[in-house]
């Protein structure tokens, strides 16, 4: 691998690494970064995949105040995360991704509007936070299938899962989300490890920069209004969503 391709990775991984926190979306800088240096969209996936699990290290320690008192409830989810990062990385292995490819654009459309309007969805009590419930916790599962196995947006679908569980504001939940993406994304790194084209000497540059941009985002994220973290969110989800379809279904 050239200087060049390093570089370009780690830049990658440190802008990756931002976009995660503030709008969940990292995978639309970091997996073209791989495709444009040489790999094959299936090693791209697993690659992207394992390098990361860095990103939730360094969001965790720029996001101990927003994490303080969550500890609990992210013990519990963090089950149901490693579940769906086991359960999405095996069908990743053993299935094509046609499946998710025609429903992702719906559900991420669907998550985007949720998160910009969630503010006024919570003012009716059929929307308010729930806390760990079996539907809230089944829910939060299938997030993390979906990550581990088609993984676009992902963060956006648990942002919207994770505020029906945890009654904080948008930062505080952020940081959850992040936290229980590394949990999901670590198991499924661990399967790839044995049973994927893991291209390591990617992994590295990649990695380092996403952690580097996971201690930067946090930061990032205190510092703009929840009402313009939401727009932001949903409007980079929508634009998502709608390249997603274009692809899938014409």
């Amino acid at each position: 691998m050239t200087a060049a391709a390093i570089g370009a990775l780690f830049v990658a991984g440190v802008v990756g690494g931002i976009v995660s926190v503030l709008v969940s979306l990292v995978s639309l800088v970091t997996y073209p970064a791989l495709l444009a240096v040489g790999l094959s969209p299936v090693a791209a996936n697993v690659t992207n995949t394992v390098s990361l699990t860095l990103t939730a290290v360094g969001a965790g320690l720029s996001s101990r105040p927003e994490l303080t008192g969550q500890r609990p409830t992210l013990l519990r989810l963090a089950v149901a995360a490693a579940a769906g990062g086991l359960t999405g990385a095996a069908l990743l292995l053993v299935m094509p991704a046609r499946a998710f490819e025609l429903v992702a654009p719906v559900l991420i459309a669907g998550a985007s509007v949720i998160v910009m309007l969630q503010p006024r969805l919570e003012a009716r009590a059929v929307f308010r936070p729930r806390g760990l419930r079996p539907g809230t916790v089944a829910a939060f599962y299938a997030t993390a299938v979906y990550t581990g196995y088609f993984g676009a947006a992902g963060g956006v679908l648990a942002l919207v899962v994770l505020a029906a569980i945890i009654a904080r504001p948008l930062t505080h939940v952020i940081a959850a989300k992040n936290v229980l993406a590394g949990v999901s994304n670590g198991t499924a790194a661990l399967v790839f490890a044995f049973f994927g084209p893991v291209a390591w000497t990617y992994v590295v540059p990649l990695a380092a920069g996403l952690f580097v941009g996971g201690l930067i985002g946090p930061g990032i994220a205190r510092r703009l209004p929840a009402r313009v973290l939401r727009l932001l969110i949903g409007v980079c989800g929508i634009s998502v969503a709608a390249v997603l379809g274009w692809h899938a279904y014409f």
